[in-house]
């Protein structure tokens, strides 16, 4: 039986990485990205790295980078990883290329990047995904894998079998709604991250920053709640106690949580290398959702709306900010 082909649209540093694996587990891969980039597979190809195994490296004859969507055509999968901004065009500039029957798979933060890649898309199979770790370039043509995760998926045999032979561990669930509400709870780190100019490592070991993220979910706690919104348990902690666990003291959030700190050294936030590359960020699909969600629910959330400020203004003037006077700026807007 032939393997399935795929296309990835939106080939950033997710998109390098999951399309980057199966191509080198031999799968025919198109990647679809903005000119620079695809620009550098072509010179460079790709390396795919993680602290615990050795580099894998495709050279550029093995890689097809194309910057048009007509490269998903006779995809089998298409899996896209563009920036939630950038969802609705992204669809529809992919709806003329679709081969029928094509499956659409959104490994896109946020929570409503599948409805509307549904919406877009009527006719084609769209499943909704989670990337539960860190994954950033760390040169150019290499991205790195920053700490252990399995992948999430709304069920599919096909796609789960390629993906665990091309060595990426996945679940298949059916509860991905509840999934990527406890997904946003982790990514409201983001913007913390990017605005404490730390690797994550350093950054989830100090207490005063923790208690910044401490204070966004609890709001979006809140939010969930008026919503009727379950979160997932997707760790060892319910989502309602981490607020708690995050205000420990450093020596005992160390021994508590031990797993939320087996990341690598050099691990940083997404959000920190749109700001380090003048990018425009995913704030308001992160702590913007949890602004509205608040707002429908005659609710605010004054940290999260404060955060939105913060990194908009960073992304035209960057600055880093100590984790106590981070604290004091959210604690003051509340």
């Amino acid at each position: 039986m032939s393997k399935p082909r795929f296309a990835v649209l939106g080939a950033g540093s997710i998109g390098c990485h999951l399309g980057g694996h199966l191509a080198a587990a031999g799968h025919d891969v198109a990647f679809i990205g903005r000119s620079a980039a695809m620009d550098v597979l072509r010179e460079r190809g790709l390396t795919l790295t993680t602290s615990s195994r050795p580099p894998v490296h495709l050279p550029a004859d093995r890689l097809t980078a194309a910057t048009g969507p007509e490269a998903a055509a006779g995809a089998d999968y298409v899996l896209v990883t563009v920036k939630s901004a950038g969802t609705e065009a992204a669809a529809q500039d992919l709806a003329p290329h679709l081969a029928p029957g094509a499956v659409v798979v959104s490994f896109q933060n946020g929570l409503h990047n599948p409805a509307i890649l549904r919406g877009a898309l009527p006719g084609h199979t769209v499943l909704a995904g989670m990337v539960p770790y860190n994954v950033v370039r760390s040169e150019p043509g290499i991205v790195h894998q920053g700490m252990p995760g399995r992948l999430m998926t709304e069920p599919d045999d096909t796609l789960g079998a390629a993906f665990r032979e091309a060595g990426l561990a996945i679940e298949a669930r059916t509860d991905m709604s509840e999934v990527q509400h406890a997904k946003l709870l982790m990514n409201l780190n983001n913007a913390i991250n990017a605005l404490s100019g730390l690797p994550l490592r350093d950054q989830l070991g100090r207490r005063a920053y923790r208690r910044c993220l401490a204070l966004c979910q609890r709001e979006a706690l809140t939010a969930y709640r008026a919503a009727g919104v379950v979160p997932a348990r997707l760790g060892p902690t319910a989502p309602g106690l981490t607020p708690y666990v995050l205000g420990l003291p450093d020596a005992l959030f160390r021994r508590v949580a031990a797993a939320a700190l087996r990341i690598d050294a050099h691990a940083r936030s997404s959000m920190w290398e749109d700001l380090q590359r003048s990018r425009p960020t995913e704030i308001d699909s992160l702590q913007g959702e949890i602004v509205a969600l608040a707002a429908a629910h005659g609710l605010t959330a004054p940290a999260n709306a404060r955060l939105v400020t913060l990194v908009r203004e960073a992304e035209s003037a960057p600055r880093t900010w100590s984790g106590p006077e981070l604290h004091a700026e959210l604690r003051a807007a509340r």
